[in-house]
């Protein structure tokens, strides 16, 4: 962060700019991706913005319904709306997401409403704490931002299993590209001691070291569910759909054939967590403390 940075984040970050002809920056959250399990109001922001940056994978879902315009008519560049307004489409990467947010933020400056997509929830291992690094960084703090949230995979794995969440629970993040494993598994016990429910993303990176270490804290019996692309149906591109998968934390290990790429996330239940079914499929409930029906 340079000098004058500081200076201006101990002060607030407040500029002098005239931001009255300022478009907005929106990191909008579209859950799974796919057009009806996304809220209204990230629909409503992505359909009236001036330019969507957006993955390829991300712009295909959001064809499906029209909440972008059909492919032919982007070709990567400006496409045109149902209501005949100009929409610009951007493609973004991995690799380009700093170039991404100044571009944004230019735009933003010359007057256009900017969505910038985001798989899941923007907060929840999403782009959200990049754009107000990159505004930090870039010092524009003239640049009016909005998050518009969405459903994270945590939610949405969980009403596929039941009610696993209706108890505390945390997310873990597997990844160990910005952190070392010692604090990722520091916070695996902490959590494994404190009784949260626990649910892994990232799974592809060292997810059975994941697991040894909770179960040195919690018992083998305790129900676990490993779940794909939660909410993508048979959209899902982590491994054959939309998958679910209900397992016990002794032997979740064995299950390897169900853990694929980014799309995989674990639910580690607790002691208090157990499986529930009925004639139309299995379910895990984590009961919300020692509630009796009597009791509502």
């Amino acid at each position: 962060m340079s000098e004058r940075g500081a200076e201006r984040h101990a002060s607030g970050g407040e500029t002098d700019a005239d931001t009255e002809d300022y478009g907005t920056l929106y990191v909008v959250g579209i859950g799974p991706g796919l057009p009806h399990a996304m809220t209204q109001r990230a629909r409503d922001v992505i359909q009236t913005a001036d330019c969507v940056i957006a993955s390829n994978l991300y712009q295909e879902f959001l064809r499906q319904d029209g909440t972008l315009p059909p492919e032919p008519a982007t070709d990567g560049g400006v496409a045109t709306t149902p209501t005949g307004d100009e929409q610009e489409i951007v493609r973004s990467s991995m690799g380009q997401q700093i170039e991404l947010a100044r571009e944004a933020f230019e735009r933003v400056r010359n007057g256009e409403d900017v969505a910038h997509v985001s798989g899941g929830d923007p907060n929840v291992y999403g782009k959200s704490d990049l754009i107000f690094l990159m505004a930090e960084e870039e010092e524009a703090y003239d640049v009016p931002i909005e998050i518009v949230p969405g459903v994270t995979a945590a939610l949405g794995g969980a009403a596929n299993l039941g009610a696993p969440l209706s108890n505390d629970f945390c997310t873990v993040s597997l990844s160990d590209k910005w952190r070392g494993w010692d604090e990722i598994a520091e916070k695996l016990r902490a959590a494994a001691i404190s009784g949260f429910v626990i649910v892994l993303y990232n799974c592809w990176r060292d997810y059975e070291q994941a697991i040894e270490v909770i179960r040195e804290e919690r018992s083998d019996d305790v129900p676990v569910g490993i779940f794909n692309d939660a909410g993508r149906g048979e959209a899902g591109r982590n491994l054959e759909d939309e998958t679910h998968t209900i397992t016990t934390l002794g032997e979740a290990t064995e299950h390897d054939e169900k853990v694929g790429g980014m799309g995989t996330s674990i639910l580690v239940g607790t002691h208090e967590s157990h499986e529930w079914s009925n004639d139309h499929g299995e379910y895990l409930v984590t009961p919300r403390g020692g509630r009796e029906v009597e009791d509502f």
